[in-house]
């Protein structure tokens, strides 16, 4: 699966930990930075994430700030993106298994390798449950709303 990944400073020691794990599991990665621990801000990163996947460049992504919430606020703020702060394995299949959550938040502060390698296991292992009819109803609800509220996500890939 081909994953992109970003992280503001806050996020930047972890995602490279998660980056190269990722790798190692046998993904494409594209790393969208940030590339060092300078001060930078979390939403330009959670637009190159979003954006990566609004053009069907990658499949999911992976977002990283200090506590999360910033990327997980800016990156949903995009049409047709599902992001969800996982500190949690449950959450992070979850997510993807009922919701169809196409990007993965963490918080640096709060988690630390370990359960951010479990996390990121669970969620890229998981998938959408099409076969569910309540899942779809409610994933198509959550089109309709972002169709209602961001009229520019009617013609985007990810809600066809």
């Amino acid at each position: 699966m081909k994953i992109a990944i970003a992280s503001d400073h806050a996020g930047f020691p972890l995602k490279e930990e998660v980056r190269d794990y990722v790798r190692k599991q046998g993904h494409e990665v594209e790393d969208l930075g940030a590339y060092n621990a300078e001060p930078s801000d979390y939403p330009d990163f959670a637009l190159l994430v979003g954006k990566a996947l609004m053009a069907g460049k990658v499949e999911r992504g992976i977002l990283i700030c200090g506590s999360g919430v910033g990327v997980c606020v800016a990156a949903n703020k995009m049409p047709g993106i599902r992001a969800g702060m996982c500190h949690d394995t449950y959450s992070a299949h979850q997510g993807v298994e009922h919701d169809e959550m196409n990007v993965l938040v963490l918080g640096a502060r709060i988690i630390g390798s370990a359960l951010a390698y479990e996390c990121v296991d669970a969620y890229l292992k998981a998938n959408f449950i099409a076969s569910e009819p309540r899942f779809v109803r409610r994933l198509n609800k959550v089109k309709a709303i972002e169709k209602t509220y961001m009229p520019e996500a009617a013609g985007t890939a990810l809600n066809s």
